[in-house]
């Protein structure tokens, strides 16, 4: 299987990081391209009621978190993923499933690296069977493989 380019979609919430080893031992294995994504929180769906906050409170958040994540990612990738052959990252808005598999189609992602939950779920039972409902949703509609990673069992 050749690998060109890996997705890691994270949240960075303490379980999609543990993602992160996985994702410098494939990436220096097939010499691949990582692109760390992140998918900010839509809230134009859920904070409207009564015309608070308004379009220009949502745009400052939306701002203000999406220089927050690439701040985040980048001081997390500068020593982690130094031996990849190239770092991108990307930020955008949306549903996270969604958002995933379409940055894989237009990344032409080879691979993507994804935990089975992300944030929310830090004090989940580690003996659930299921998956979060992101990971869930990108298995089924994933066109690539996928590196799945039980954050409950990394150290």
């Amino acid at each position: 299987m050749e690998v060109k380019t890996i997705l890691w979609p994270t949240d960075l919430s303490r379980n999609s990081l543990k993602a992160l080893r996985h994702v410098v031992s494939l990436a220096e294995k097939y010499g691949a391209k990582v692109v760390v994504l992140y998918v900010g929180t839509d809230l134009t769906g859920m904070l409207t009621a009564y015309g608070y906050p308004n379009e220009e409170h949502l745009q400052h958040f939306r701002e203000w978190e999406l220089k927050h994540a690439r701040e985040e990612i980048q001081k997390l990738c500068a020593p982690e993923l130094k031996a990849c052959r190239s770092l991108e990252i990307k930020l955008v808005e949306g549903d996270a499933a969604t958002e995933i598999l379409k940055t894989a189609d237009e990344v032409q992602a080879d691979m993507i690296v994804l935990t089975t939950h992300g944030r929310g779920h830090g004090e989940l039972d580690q003996r659930t069977p299921a998956f979060g409902s992101v990971a869930a949703k990108v298995v089924r509609g994933a066109k690539v493989p996928i590196h799945i990673v039980n954050p409950f069992m990394e150290s």
